[in-house]
């Protein structure tokens, strides 16, 4: 047999090729559809609870705070939300989530929470669709799996729905996709239990878009059932699978639950090609087939599904052909992967390229698996000359021999990748182990530390901390890296393992959120307490400075010597002035000494209540002095004006310039019988006065 050219070189590459863009075709249809499906699913709770309603799944739920809403009227559980709008917060948000879902025992592979954040969509969708597998299918079915002593929740549907529509002829429901495609399986399963609601005669007329508006009009007006499908979305040549379930769970939990251990049993009893989902156009997969294995169902398979054909021996050699190429084409494939890195983040970009080759394989399993089969019903047929048949079974035999030679390979290769990607891993988590200790040392040596006395000596600690803030964002990205860890569970980690690795990842994200929140929580303490100890030296500043101004208004006030009424007046005026100044001014400086007393408390710290108290202590002692000032200056007017003292003309004597240690001093000349003048105080002088010695 001549070799097969690579597939992009041939007919058969093309069709490998069309085979993959109706892959990718129909996985981002499938998208689509979950999300408009899970969403209406996430709104139904929202509506129960009050709760406002998500629009863009993929954005609305990457801050964490929707996903708790939603968990919280699942549990029943008040779930506390950072409110914040950094990456940080949202991440703390979405990692509580994923622990709130560990503890209910949510099963989650290879989701962590920057995926959530970054609002990847496949990952999103997988997150989701473990919430509505936990709460909406298993949480309903919990009952009868534990009575009937059975694990899987689908092969329990799926035995329902089939038992619920044996009397329909029409209907065959051996999968959660192409069978429910024509509608009748939906409208079957409400006729069973409402069989006075609507026509099965005229449901059978109808297209199936119609058939599928009229099953779901029915189940929301009769059995309060939301509409989570939309009709055009299930009328499609492959339906997605977890919609459909989700559907069918709701009319699982509304309606009589009849399944029995027989009814199991026929399930069990399909051919896995009826069972299993069909990957490209519709039809049942021969995935898990060997040669020469067949199987009947109890029940007649409608002509669609199943066509016993007769094999010829040129369609043979073509899809054997064919089936060589991609062969071919896969040992090539890995072959050029390249060497298993030794850096975490290129290790786990080789693993899931090769996951997605193994999942390639297993795809093309079934392909394989029909040619094997192909081969046998030839040899079956007794239509073969000896050489012929000689012939298909070499190609049979290498044919296999190859496909387990790909598939050794590959499976040693993934051995190796998931080997060296756990140790990789396993250091990253102890490299942040150590990270944590060192900073949870350095917090409490933070913690002990008392404020600083002076103002800039707290600056200077607000910049510590900052420092502490910037080594938190550096070390963000390795931790980011540890939400993408890949676990494979096998035989050889065995449950354990992975429980174990689960615990540490755990203990290791309660840290680092404590971590995070002590950090954020000691900035906004820092800066409240900052701004308030501002506010406070402000104020003392400007206190202080309107004391001075007072003072210096005080010392132009004159108390004696007065040379007519109208200067009395104009100086006792200027003391109520200043006397109604201060009775106003009182209260700033209780503000200011209960303001110093709070930021005593906010502080903490001996050396910062010693200067704060002194501060206030001094503003009070010039407050007090002031006081004291005012009332002598005004007992000195008063007893100048009570005195009966008038001024009269002075007789100066120039003796100099009137200044201590010499010179001339200028005396008032007194009538004789005339009491002598009140001796002006220390308090009150006019400008330029001098007190004179002992007289």
């Amino acid at each position: 047999m001549a070799k097969v050219g690579s597939p992009t070189d041939t007919p058969e590459g093309a069709a490998d090729n069309e085979f993959s863009d109706i892959i990718r075709w129909r996985s981002d249809e499938h998208d689509s559809v979950q999300k408009k499906t899970f969403t209406k699913w996430i709104n139904g709770h929202f509506s129960k609870t009050g709760k406002t309603p998500i629009k863009d799944m993929f954005s609305d739920l990457r801050d964490g705070r929707k996903l708790l809403d939603l968990l919280e009227s699942l549990t029943g559980n008040v779930l506390t939300k950072e409110r914040g709008s950094t990456r940080v917060h949202a991440l703390n948000n979405v990692n509580r989530v994923l622990q709130v879902l560990h503890q209910n025992s949510v099963d989650l592979v290879n989701i962590g929470g920057t995926d959530i954040v970054d609002g990847n969509h496949k990952l999103t969708l997988g997150l989701i669709w473990s919430i509505i597998l936990h709460w909406q299918v298993k949480d309903i079915m919990k009952d009868i799996m534990s009575n009937l002593q059975q694990t899987n929740s689908e092969k329990i549907l799926l035995s329902w729905v089939r038992q619920s529509t044996r009397a329909y002829d029409q209907v065959n429901v051996f999968n959660f996709t192409t069978s429910w495609a024509d509608g009748l399986a939906f409208n079957a399963v409400l006729h069973h239990f409402r069989p006075n609601a609507f026509s099965w005669e005229k449901v059978e007329a109808l297209p199936p878009v119609e058939r599928m508006e009229h099953a779901f009009t029915v189940a929301k007006d009769q059995l309060g059932i939301e509409r989570l499908l939309d009709p055009e979305d299930v009328a499609v040549q492959l339906p997605d699978k977890k919609s459909i379930i989700m559907y069918v769970t709701s009319l699982f939990a509304v309606l009589p639950k009849e399944v029995t251990m027989d009814d199991i049993r026929e399930v069990e009893a399909l051919p896995k090609r009826y069972r299993a989902e069909a990957e490209v156009g519709g039809a049942p997969s021969a995935q898990g087939l060997t040669p020469g294995e067949s199987g009947s169902s109890p029940r007649a398979e409608s002509p669609s599904t199943v066509t016993e054909t007769e094999v010829n021996l040129d369609s043979y050699q073509a899809t054997l052909e064919e089936v060589l190429t991609w062969l071919l084409s896969a040992e090539d494939t890995l072959q050029m992967q390249d060497e298993v890195s030794e850096d975490v983040e290129e290790v786990k970009d080789q693993f899931h390229t090769h996951e997605a080759f193994m999942m390639e394989l297993t795809a093309h399993q079934s392909s394989v698996g029909n040619v094997l089969q192909g081969g046998n019903q030839l040899i079956a047929q007794g239509n073969l000359t000896e050489e012929e048949e000689e012939e298909i079974r070499e190609q049979m035999a290498l044919l296999n021999s190859r496909w387990e030679n790909l598939r050794v390979a590959s499976m040693d290769r993934q051995a190796r990748l998931h080997e060296v990607l756990m140790d990789l891993q396993q250091q990253q988590l102890q490299q942040l182990s150590d990270w944590l200790t060192l900073t949870e040392q350095r917090i409490r040596k933070m913690e002990t530390e008392p404020a600083a006395g002076h103002i800039d000596g707290f600056r200077a600690q607000i910049d510590q901390h900052k420092a502490l803030q910037n080594d938190l964002e550096t070390e963000q990205v390795k931790v980011n890296s540890l939400t993408h860890m890949v676990v494979v569970v096998d035989e050889n980690s065995g449950e354990s393992a992975t429980a174990a690795l689960e615990d540490q990842l755990q203990s290791l994200g309660e840290r680092w959120a404590a971590v995070c929140r002590w950090t954020e929580e000691r900035w906004h303490k820092l800066q409240d307490t900052l701004l308030v100890w501002q506010q406070l030296l402000e104020d003392q500043d400007l206190f202080k400075t309107w004391l001075t101004e007072k003072e210096a208004a005080l010392s132009k006030v004159q108390t004696s010597n007065f040379k007519d009424p109208n200067e009395i007046n104009a100086n006792v005026r200027s003391l109520a002035v200043l006397k109604e100044d201060m009775e106003k001014k009182r209260r700033t400086l209780d503000q200011l000494t209960d303001a110093g007393q709070d930021v005593v408390q906010l502080l903490q710290s001996a050396d910062a209540a010693g200067r704060i108290d002194g501060d206030t202590e001094e503003l009070t002692q010039q407050w007090d002095n002031l006081v004291q000032r005012l009332e002598d200056c005004s007992n000195q007017v008063t007893e100048s004006v009570t005195s009966g003292e008038m001024p009269r003309a002075e007789e100066r004597v120039s003796r100099g310039d009137g200044r201590h240690g010499g010179g001339s001093r200028r005396e008032s000349v007194r009538p004789a019988g005339a009491p002598a003048p009140p001796r002006r105080g220390g308090s009150c002088r006019r400008p330029g006065d001098q007190e004179s010695g002992g007289r």
